[in-house]
């Protein structure tokens, strides 16, 4: 790709080496994997996604034809592309379809109803316990505070 032999990549890490270092080297070089291959996936992905929409385009293209021939007399080629169109139409409507709900699901437990109202007598409600609070111990005045004089 680029024509690079073995002694210009020798070279190339002997000068890598003397510039950054032994200690800063590894680290030049994960930082330099991880952008390469970050490069690469990014124009992996692009690729693929140009060749759906191609895909998609040429599609297009066989359901015009076919819709010129008004469905009629197509050619094997043109009724697969028309079958394929059909698959992924049905599949892009399949996710916006209702799915049931699984069984073996862990819920929340729900709030069970209030009961309705009964003639039956309540029963009688203890009060809490009070308890006292108590105010902290006051510090006698003889002892001295930093910084104050006593008079």
């Amino acid at each position: 790709m680029f024509d690079i032999g073995f002694w210009e990549l020798v070279v190339i890490g002997v000068v890598a080496l003397v510039v950054l270092g032994p200690e800063r080297l590894p680290v030049a070089i994960r930082t330099a994997a991880h952008w390469i291959k970050l490069i690469r996936s990014t124009a992996n992905s692009v690729k693929s996604e140009l060749e759906q929409e191609l895909k998609l385009q040429e599609l297009h293209n066989d359901l015009k034809k076919a819709e010129s021939l008004q469905m009629s007399n197509l050619s094997p080629d043109l009724q697969e592309s028309i079958e394929q169109l059909k698959a992924a139409a049905q599949s892009v409507n399949r996710p916006y379809q209702p799915q049931p709900e699984p069984q073996n699901e862990i819920r929340p437990p729900q709030p069970e109803p209030a009961p309705v109202a009964d003639t039956a007598p309540v029963a009688a409600v203890s009060e809490p316990e009070l308890v006292e609070l108590t105010a902290p111990p006051v510090l006698p005045d003889a002892v001295p505070v930093k910084g104050e004089v006593k008079s």
